[in-house]
């Protein structure tokens, strides 16, 4: 029987949901995956990392990751350690900050695992973690930085080059050139205005494009950040409130910090104690520093955000704060309140009106700052419930996403309309929208595609 070489890309992930980024290229034997994320939110979702990898992961070739948050990297060490033999490529940032992102999740593996098993929260008798520090530390040996804009030469006829997106440090576009076909993934997209990281390049045409839509159903308000900020600190800090900011530590907390320092440098806040509760956003700063071709803060304003901030890094240090009394800002992950020492902290200082929760980006559903965002009047936290009557904010001037016209926009800058383009990586509202979007004033063809969904890319559909 001759060998299908037709090539094929198929949806592991990202597929009616904003989580789990895994998209599979087959051309021959050839297998490339693009991304390697965890799927966050709603259980049904987070059961997906337990179970088998839909392909043998020895089998596949190459790894190429757009960028390290975890919903687009965080399953690699439970990939290579089910058999992925060969490299991971990736600009120098993502490198450097995935060996911060993904040490830091298999710590929070092995603790959540460590407490079911104690507290018996788990139906399994010997609850173990999705991956360990050990199985990430192992996943990193294999990151392959590349410069961005680069061709890299994956062998037959298979090229990979990494473009600018914004949105992260070293976050990327990815085009794969393969015989006969380009396929673009557009990775998480960056806004063109953002206060920290440069705008996207735009988009520069490709026979058929993957493009994310978290925001393809809504735009960002037109609103300054610290003209956002300013009104409610000093209304938190007037009556004597702490306020927790959860925060992604990679990018969140270095703008946070930034906006801040800005206010207070300028008197439009009161100087008050601000902790970042976060050793891996304390890391990731640095990383800041080494990469001013990727953002444009000046140095004096990245050292300025970095001396505002009082950083704990102990667990004695961070049990110590929950013992303090405002006013005073505690910045600390995880952003959606999925783990990490905010929930100590939701838990010490929720229950107080007079403090304040400010949810500074987008809010998976199934996670708790989606409940808290709803309005939740209570969150369960470490096997019991706790109650909220804290003020709770969301901001709506942090997002790191492009929105719904800043997409079409970057569409717009191509002279030539894909073969067909697949809006992933949203929730079903979000993609859709955004499909329509793209059909009816763009006049490109597009459609949302499902979970495990195969499509031949010669002739995609």
């Amino acid at each position: 029987m001759t060998q299908d070489t037709r090539p094929t890309l198929r949806f592991l992930g990202a597929a009616g949901t904003v989580t789990g980024s895994r998209y599979l290229i087959r051309i021959g034997e050839r297998r490339i995956l693009i991304d390697c994320g965890l799927f966050q939110g709603f259980k049904t979702l987070r059961d997906r990392n337990r179970k088998p990898f839909p392909v043998r992961p020895s089998t596949i070739d190459t790894v190429l990751l757009t960028h390290a948050h975890l919903d687009h990297s965080g399953y690699l060490p439970a990939l290579i350690r089910g058999g992925y033999r060969s490299k991971v490529y990736c600009t120098e940032a993502t490198a450097e900050l995935c060996g911060l992102i993904l040490p830091d999740s298999g710590h929070i593996q092995e603790e959540e695992a460590r407490f079911a098993r104690k507290h018996g929260f788990s139906k399994h008798k010997n609850p173990v973690p999705l991956y360990t520090v050990a199985d990430a530390e192992a996943a990193l040996t294999r990151m392959h930085p590349v410069p961005f804009e680069e061709k890299i030469n994956l062998g037959d006829g298979i090229w990979a080059e990494f473009i600018p997106a914004g949105h992260l440090l070293g976050a990327a576009q990815i085009r794969v050139s393969l015989p006969g076909t380009t396929i673009l993934f557009s990775g998480d997209l960056g806004r063109q205005n953002d206060a920290l990281m440069r705008p996207p390049q735009p988009f520069s045409g490709a026979d058929v494009l993957v493009c994310e839509s978290t925001y393809g159903n809504r735009n960002h308000a037109k609103i300054d950040a610290e003209e956002e900020l300013r009104p409610i600190l000093t209304r938190v800090f007037a009556r004597g409130g702490t306020v927790l900011i959860p925060s992604f530590a990679v990018g969140r907390a270095q703008g946070l910090m930034y906006h801040i320092a800005r206010l207070q440098n300028r008197g439009d806040i009161p100087y008050v104690p601000v902790y970042l509760n976060s050793p891996m956003a304390i890391d990731a700063t640095e990383i800041y520093h080494n990469h001013h071709e990727e953002h444009h803060v000046s140095r004096e304003d990245c050292l300025a955000m970095f001396r505002i901030a009082k950083r704990v890094n102990s667990v004695e240090e961070s049990k110590q704060l929950n013992t303090q009394r405002g006013p005073m800002i505690i910045i600390s992950a995880s952003g959606m309140l999925t783990g990490g020492r905010i929930l100590h902290h939701i838990a010490s200082f929720g229950g107080d009106p007079r403090n304040a929760i400010l949810l500074s980006g987008f809010q998976a559903g199934g996670t708790r700052g989606a409940a808290l965002a709803d309005g939740a009047e209570s969150l369960r936290m470490f096997g019991r419930d706790f109650p909220i009557r804290a003020e709770v904010v969301q901001l709506k001037a942090f997002s790191g996403h492009a929105d719904a016209e800043e997409l079409l926009a970057w569409m717009r800058a191509s002279d030539r309309a894909p073969r067909m383009t697949y809006v992933t990586h949203g929730e079903p509202s979000a993609s859709d929208r955004l499909r329509w979007r793209i059909e009816h004033e763009l006049g490109w063809p597009a459609r949302a595609p499902e979970h495990l969904e195969t499509i031949r890319l010669d002739r995609p559909k």
